[in-house]
């Protein structure tokens, strides 16, 4: 597992909103509700000068939308299945808008489900402090 650092200014992302006070497979409804209307949203997102989607997100929040990491380990908090956009640009109706603050990002590419795990567990040996939240990003190109 590779781990790399990077700082990301603030960008905005829209999307389809959930929490997973929302029960089990909150995320994949989310996803399918986002994919499924993608029409709705597909001409705000950010793209390439090829015209290429630059990001799908999976964000992450606490319940008070402050940015911070889910609480409870990492039990509860909200998600929003959705494409990156610039930031002038506003959600259409069912669809939420957050702007994500600026960081230094730690990132890795999963390679399987304990990829989060093994990342949790290397920051604790490093003695870092997890200061937000965890997201997931995939980049259209590479899928």
């Amino acid at each position: 597992m590779e781990i790399k650092t990077c700082t990301k200014e603030s960008f905005s992302v829209i999307g389809k909103e959930g929490s997973t006070m929302d029960g089990d497979a909150f995320v994949e409804r989310l996803w399918d509700d986002a994919n499924t209307h993608f029409n709705e949203v597909g001409g705000l997102a950010k793209t390439d000068e090829n015209g290429h989607i630059l990001g799908v997100w999976g964000a992450m929040s606490d319940v008070t939308h402050s940015f911070k990491p889910w609480e409870d380990n990492f039990t509860k908090g909200l998600y929003l299945a959705g494409i990156e956009v610039n930031d002038t640009a506003e959600a259409p109706e069912g669809w939420v808008k957050w702007t994500i603050p600026s960081y230094e990002y730690i990132y890795v590419k999963s390679e399987g489900l304990d990829t989060f795990k093994e990342v949790i567990a290397y920051l604790k040996q490093k003695g870092i402090t997890l200061a937000g939240a965890v997201h997931d990003f995939k980049c259209p190109e590479e899928n």
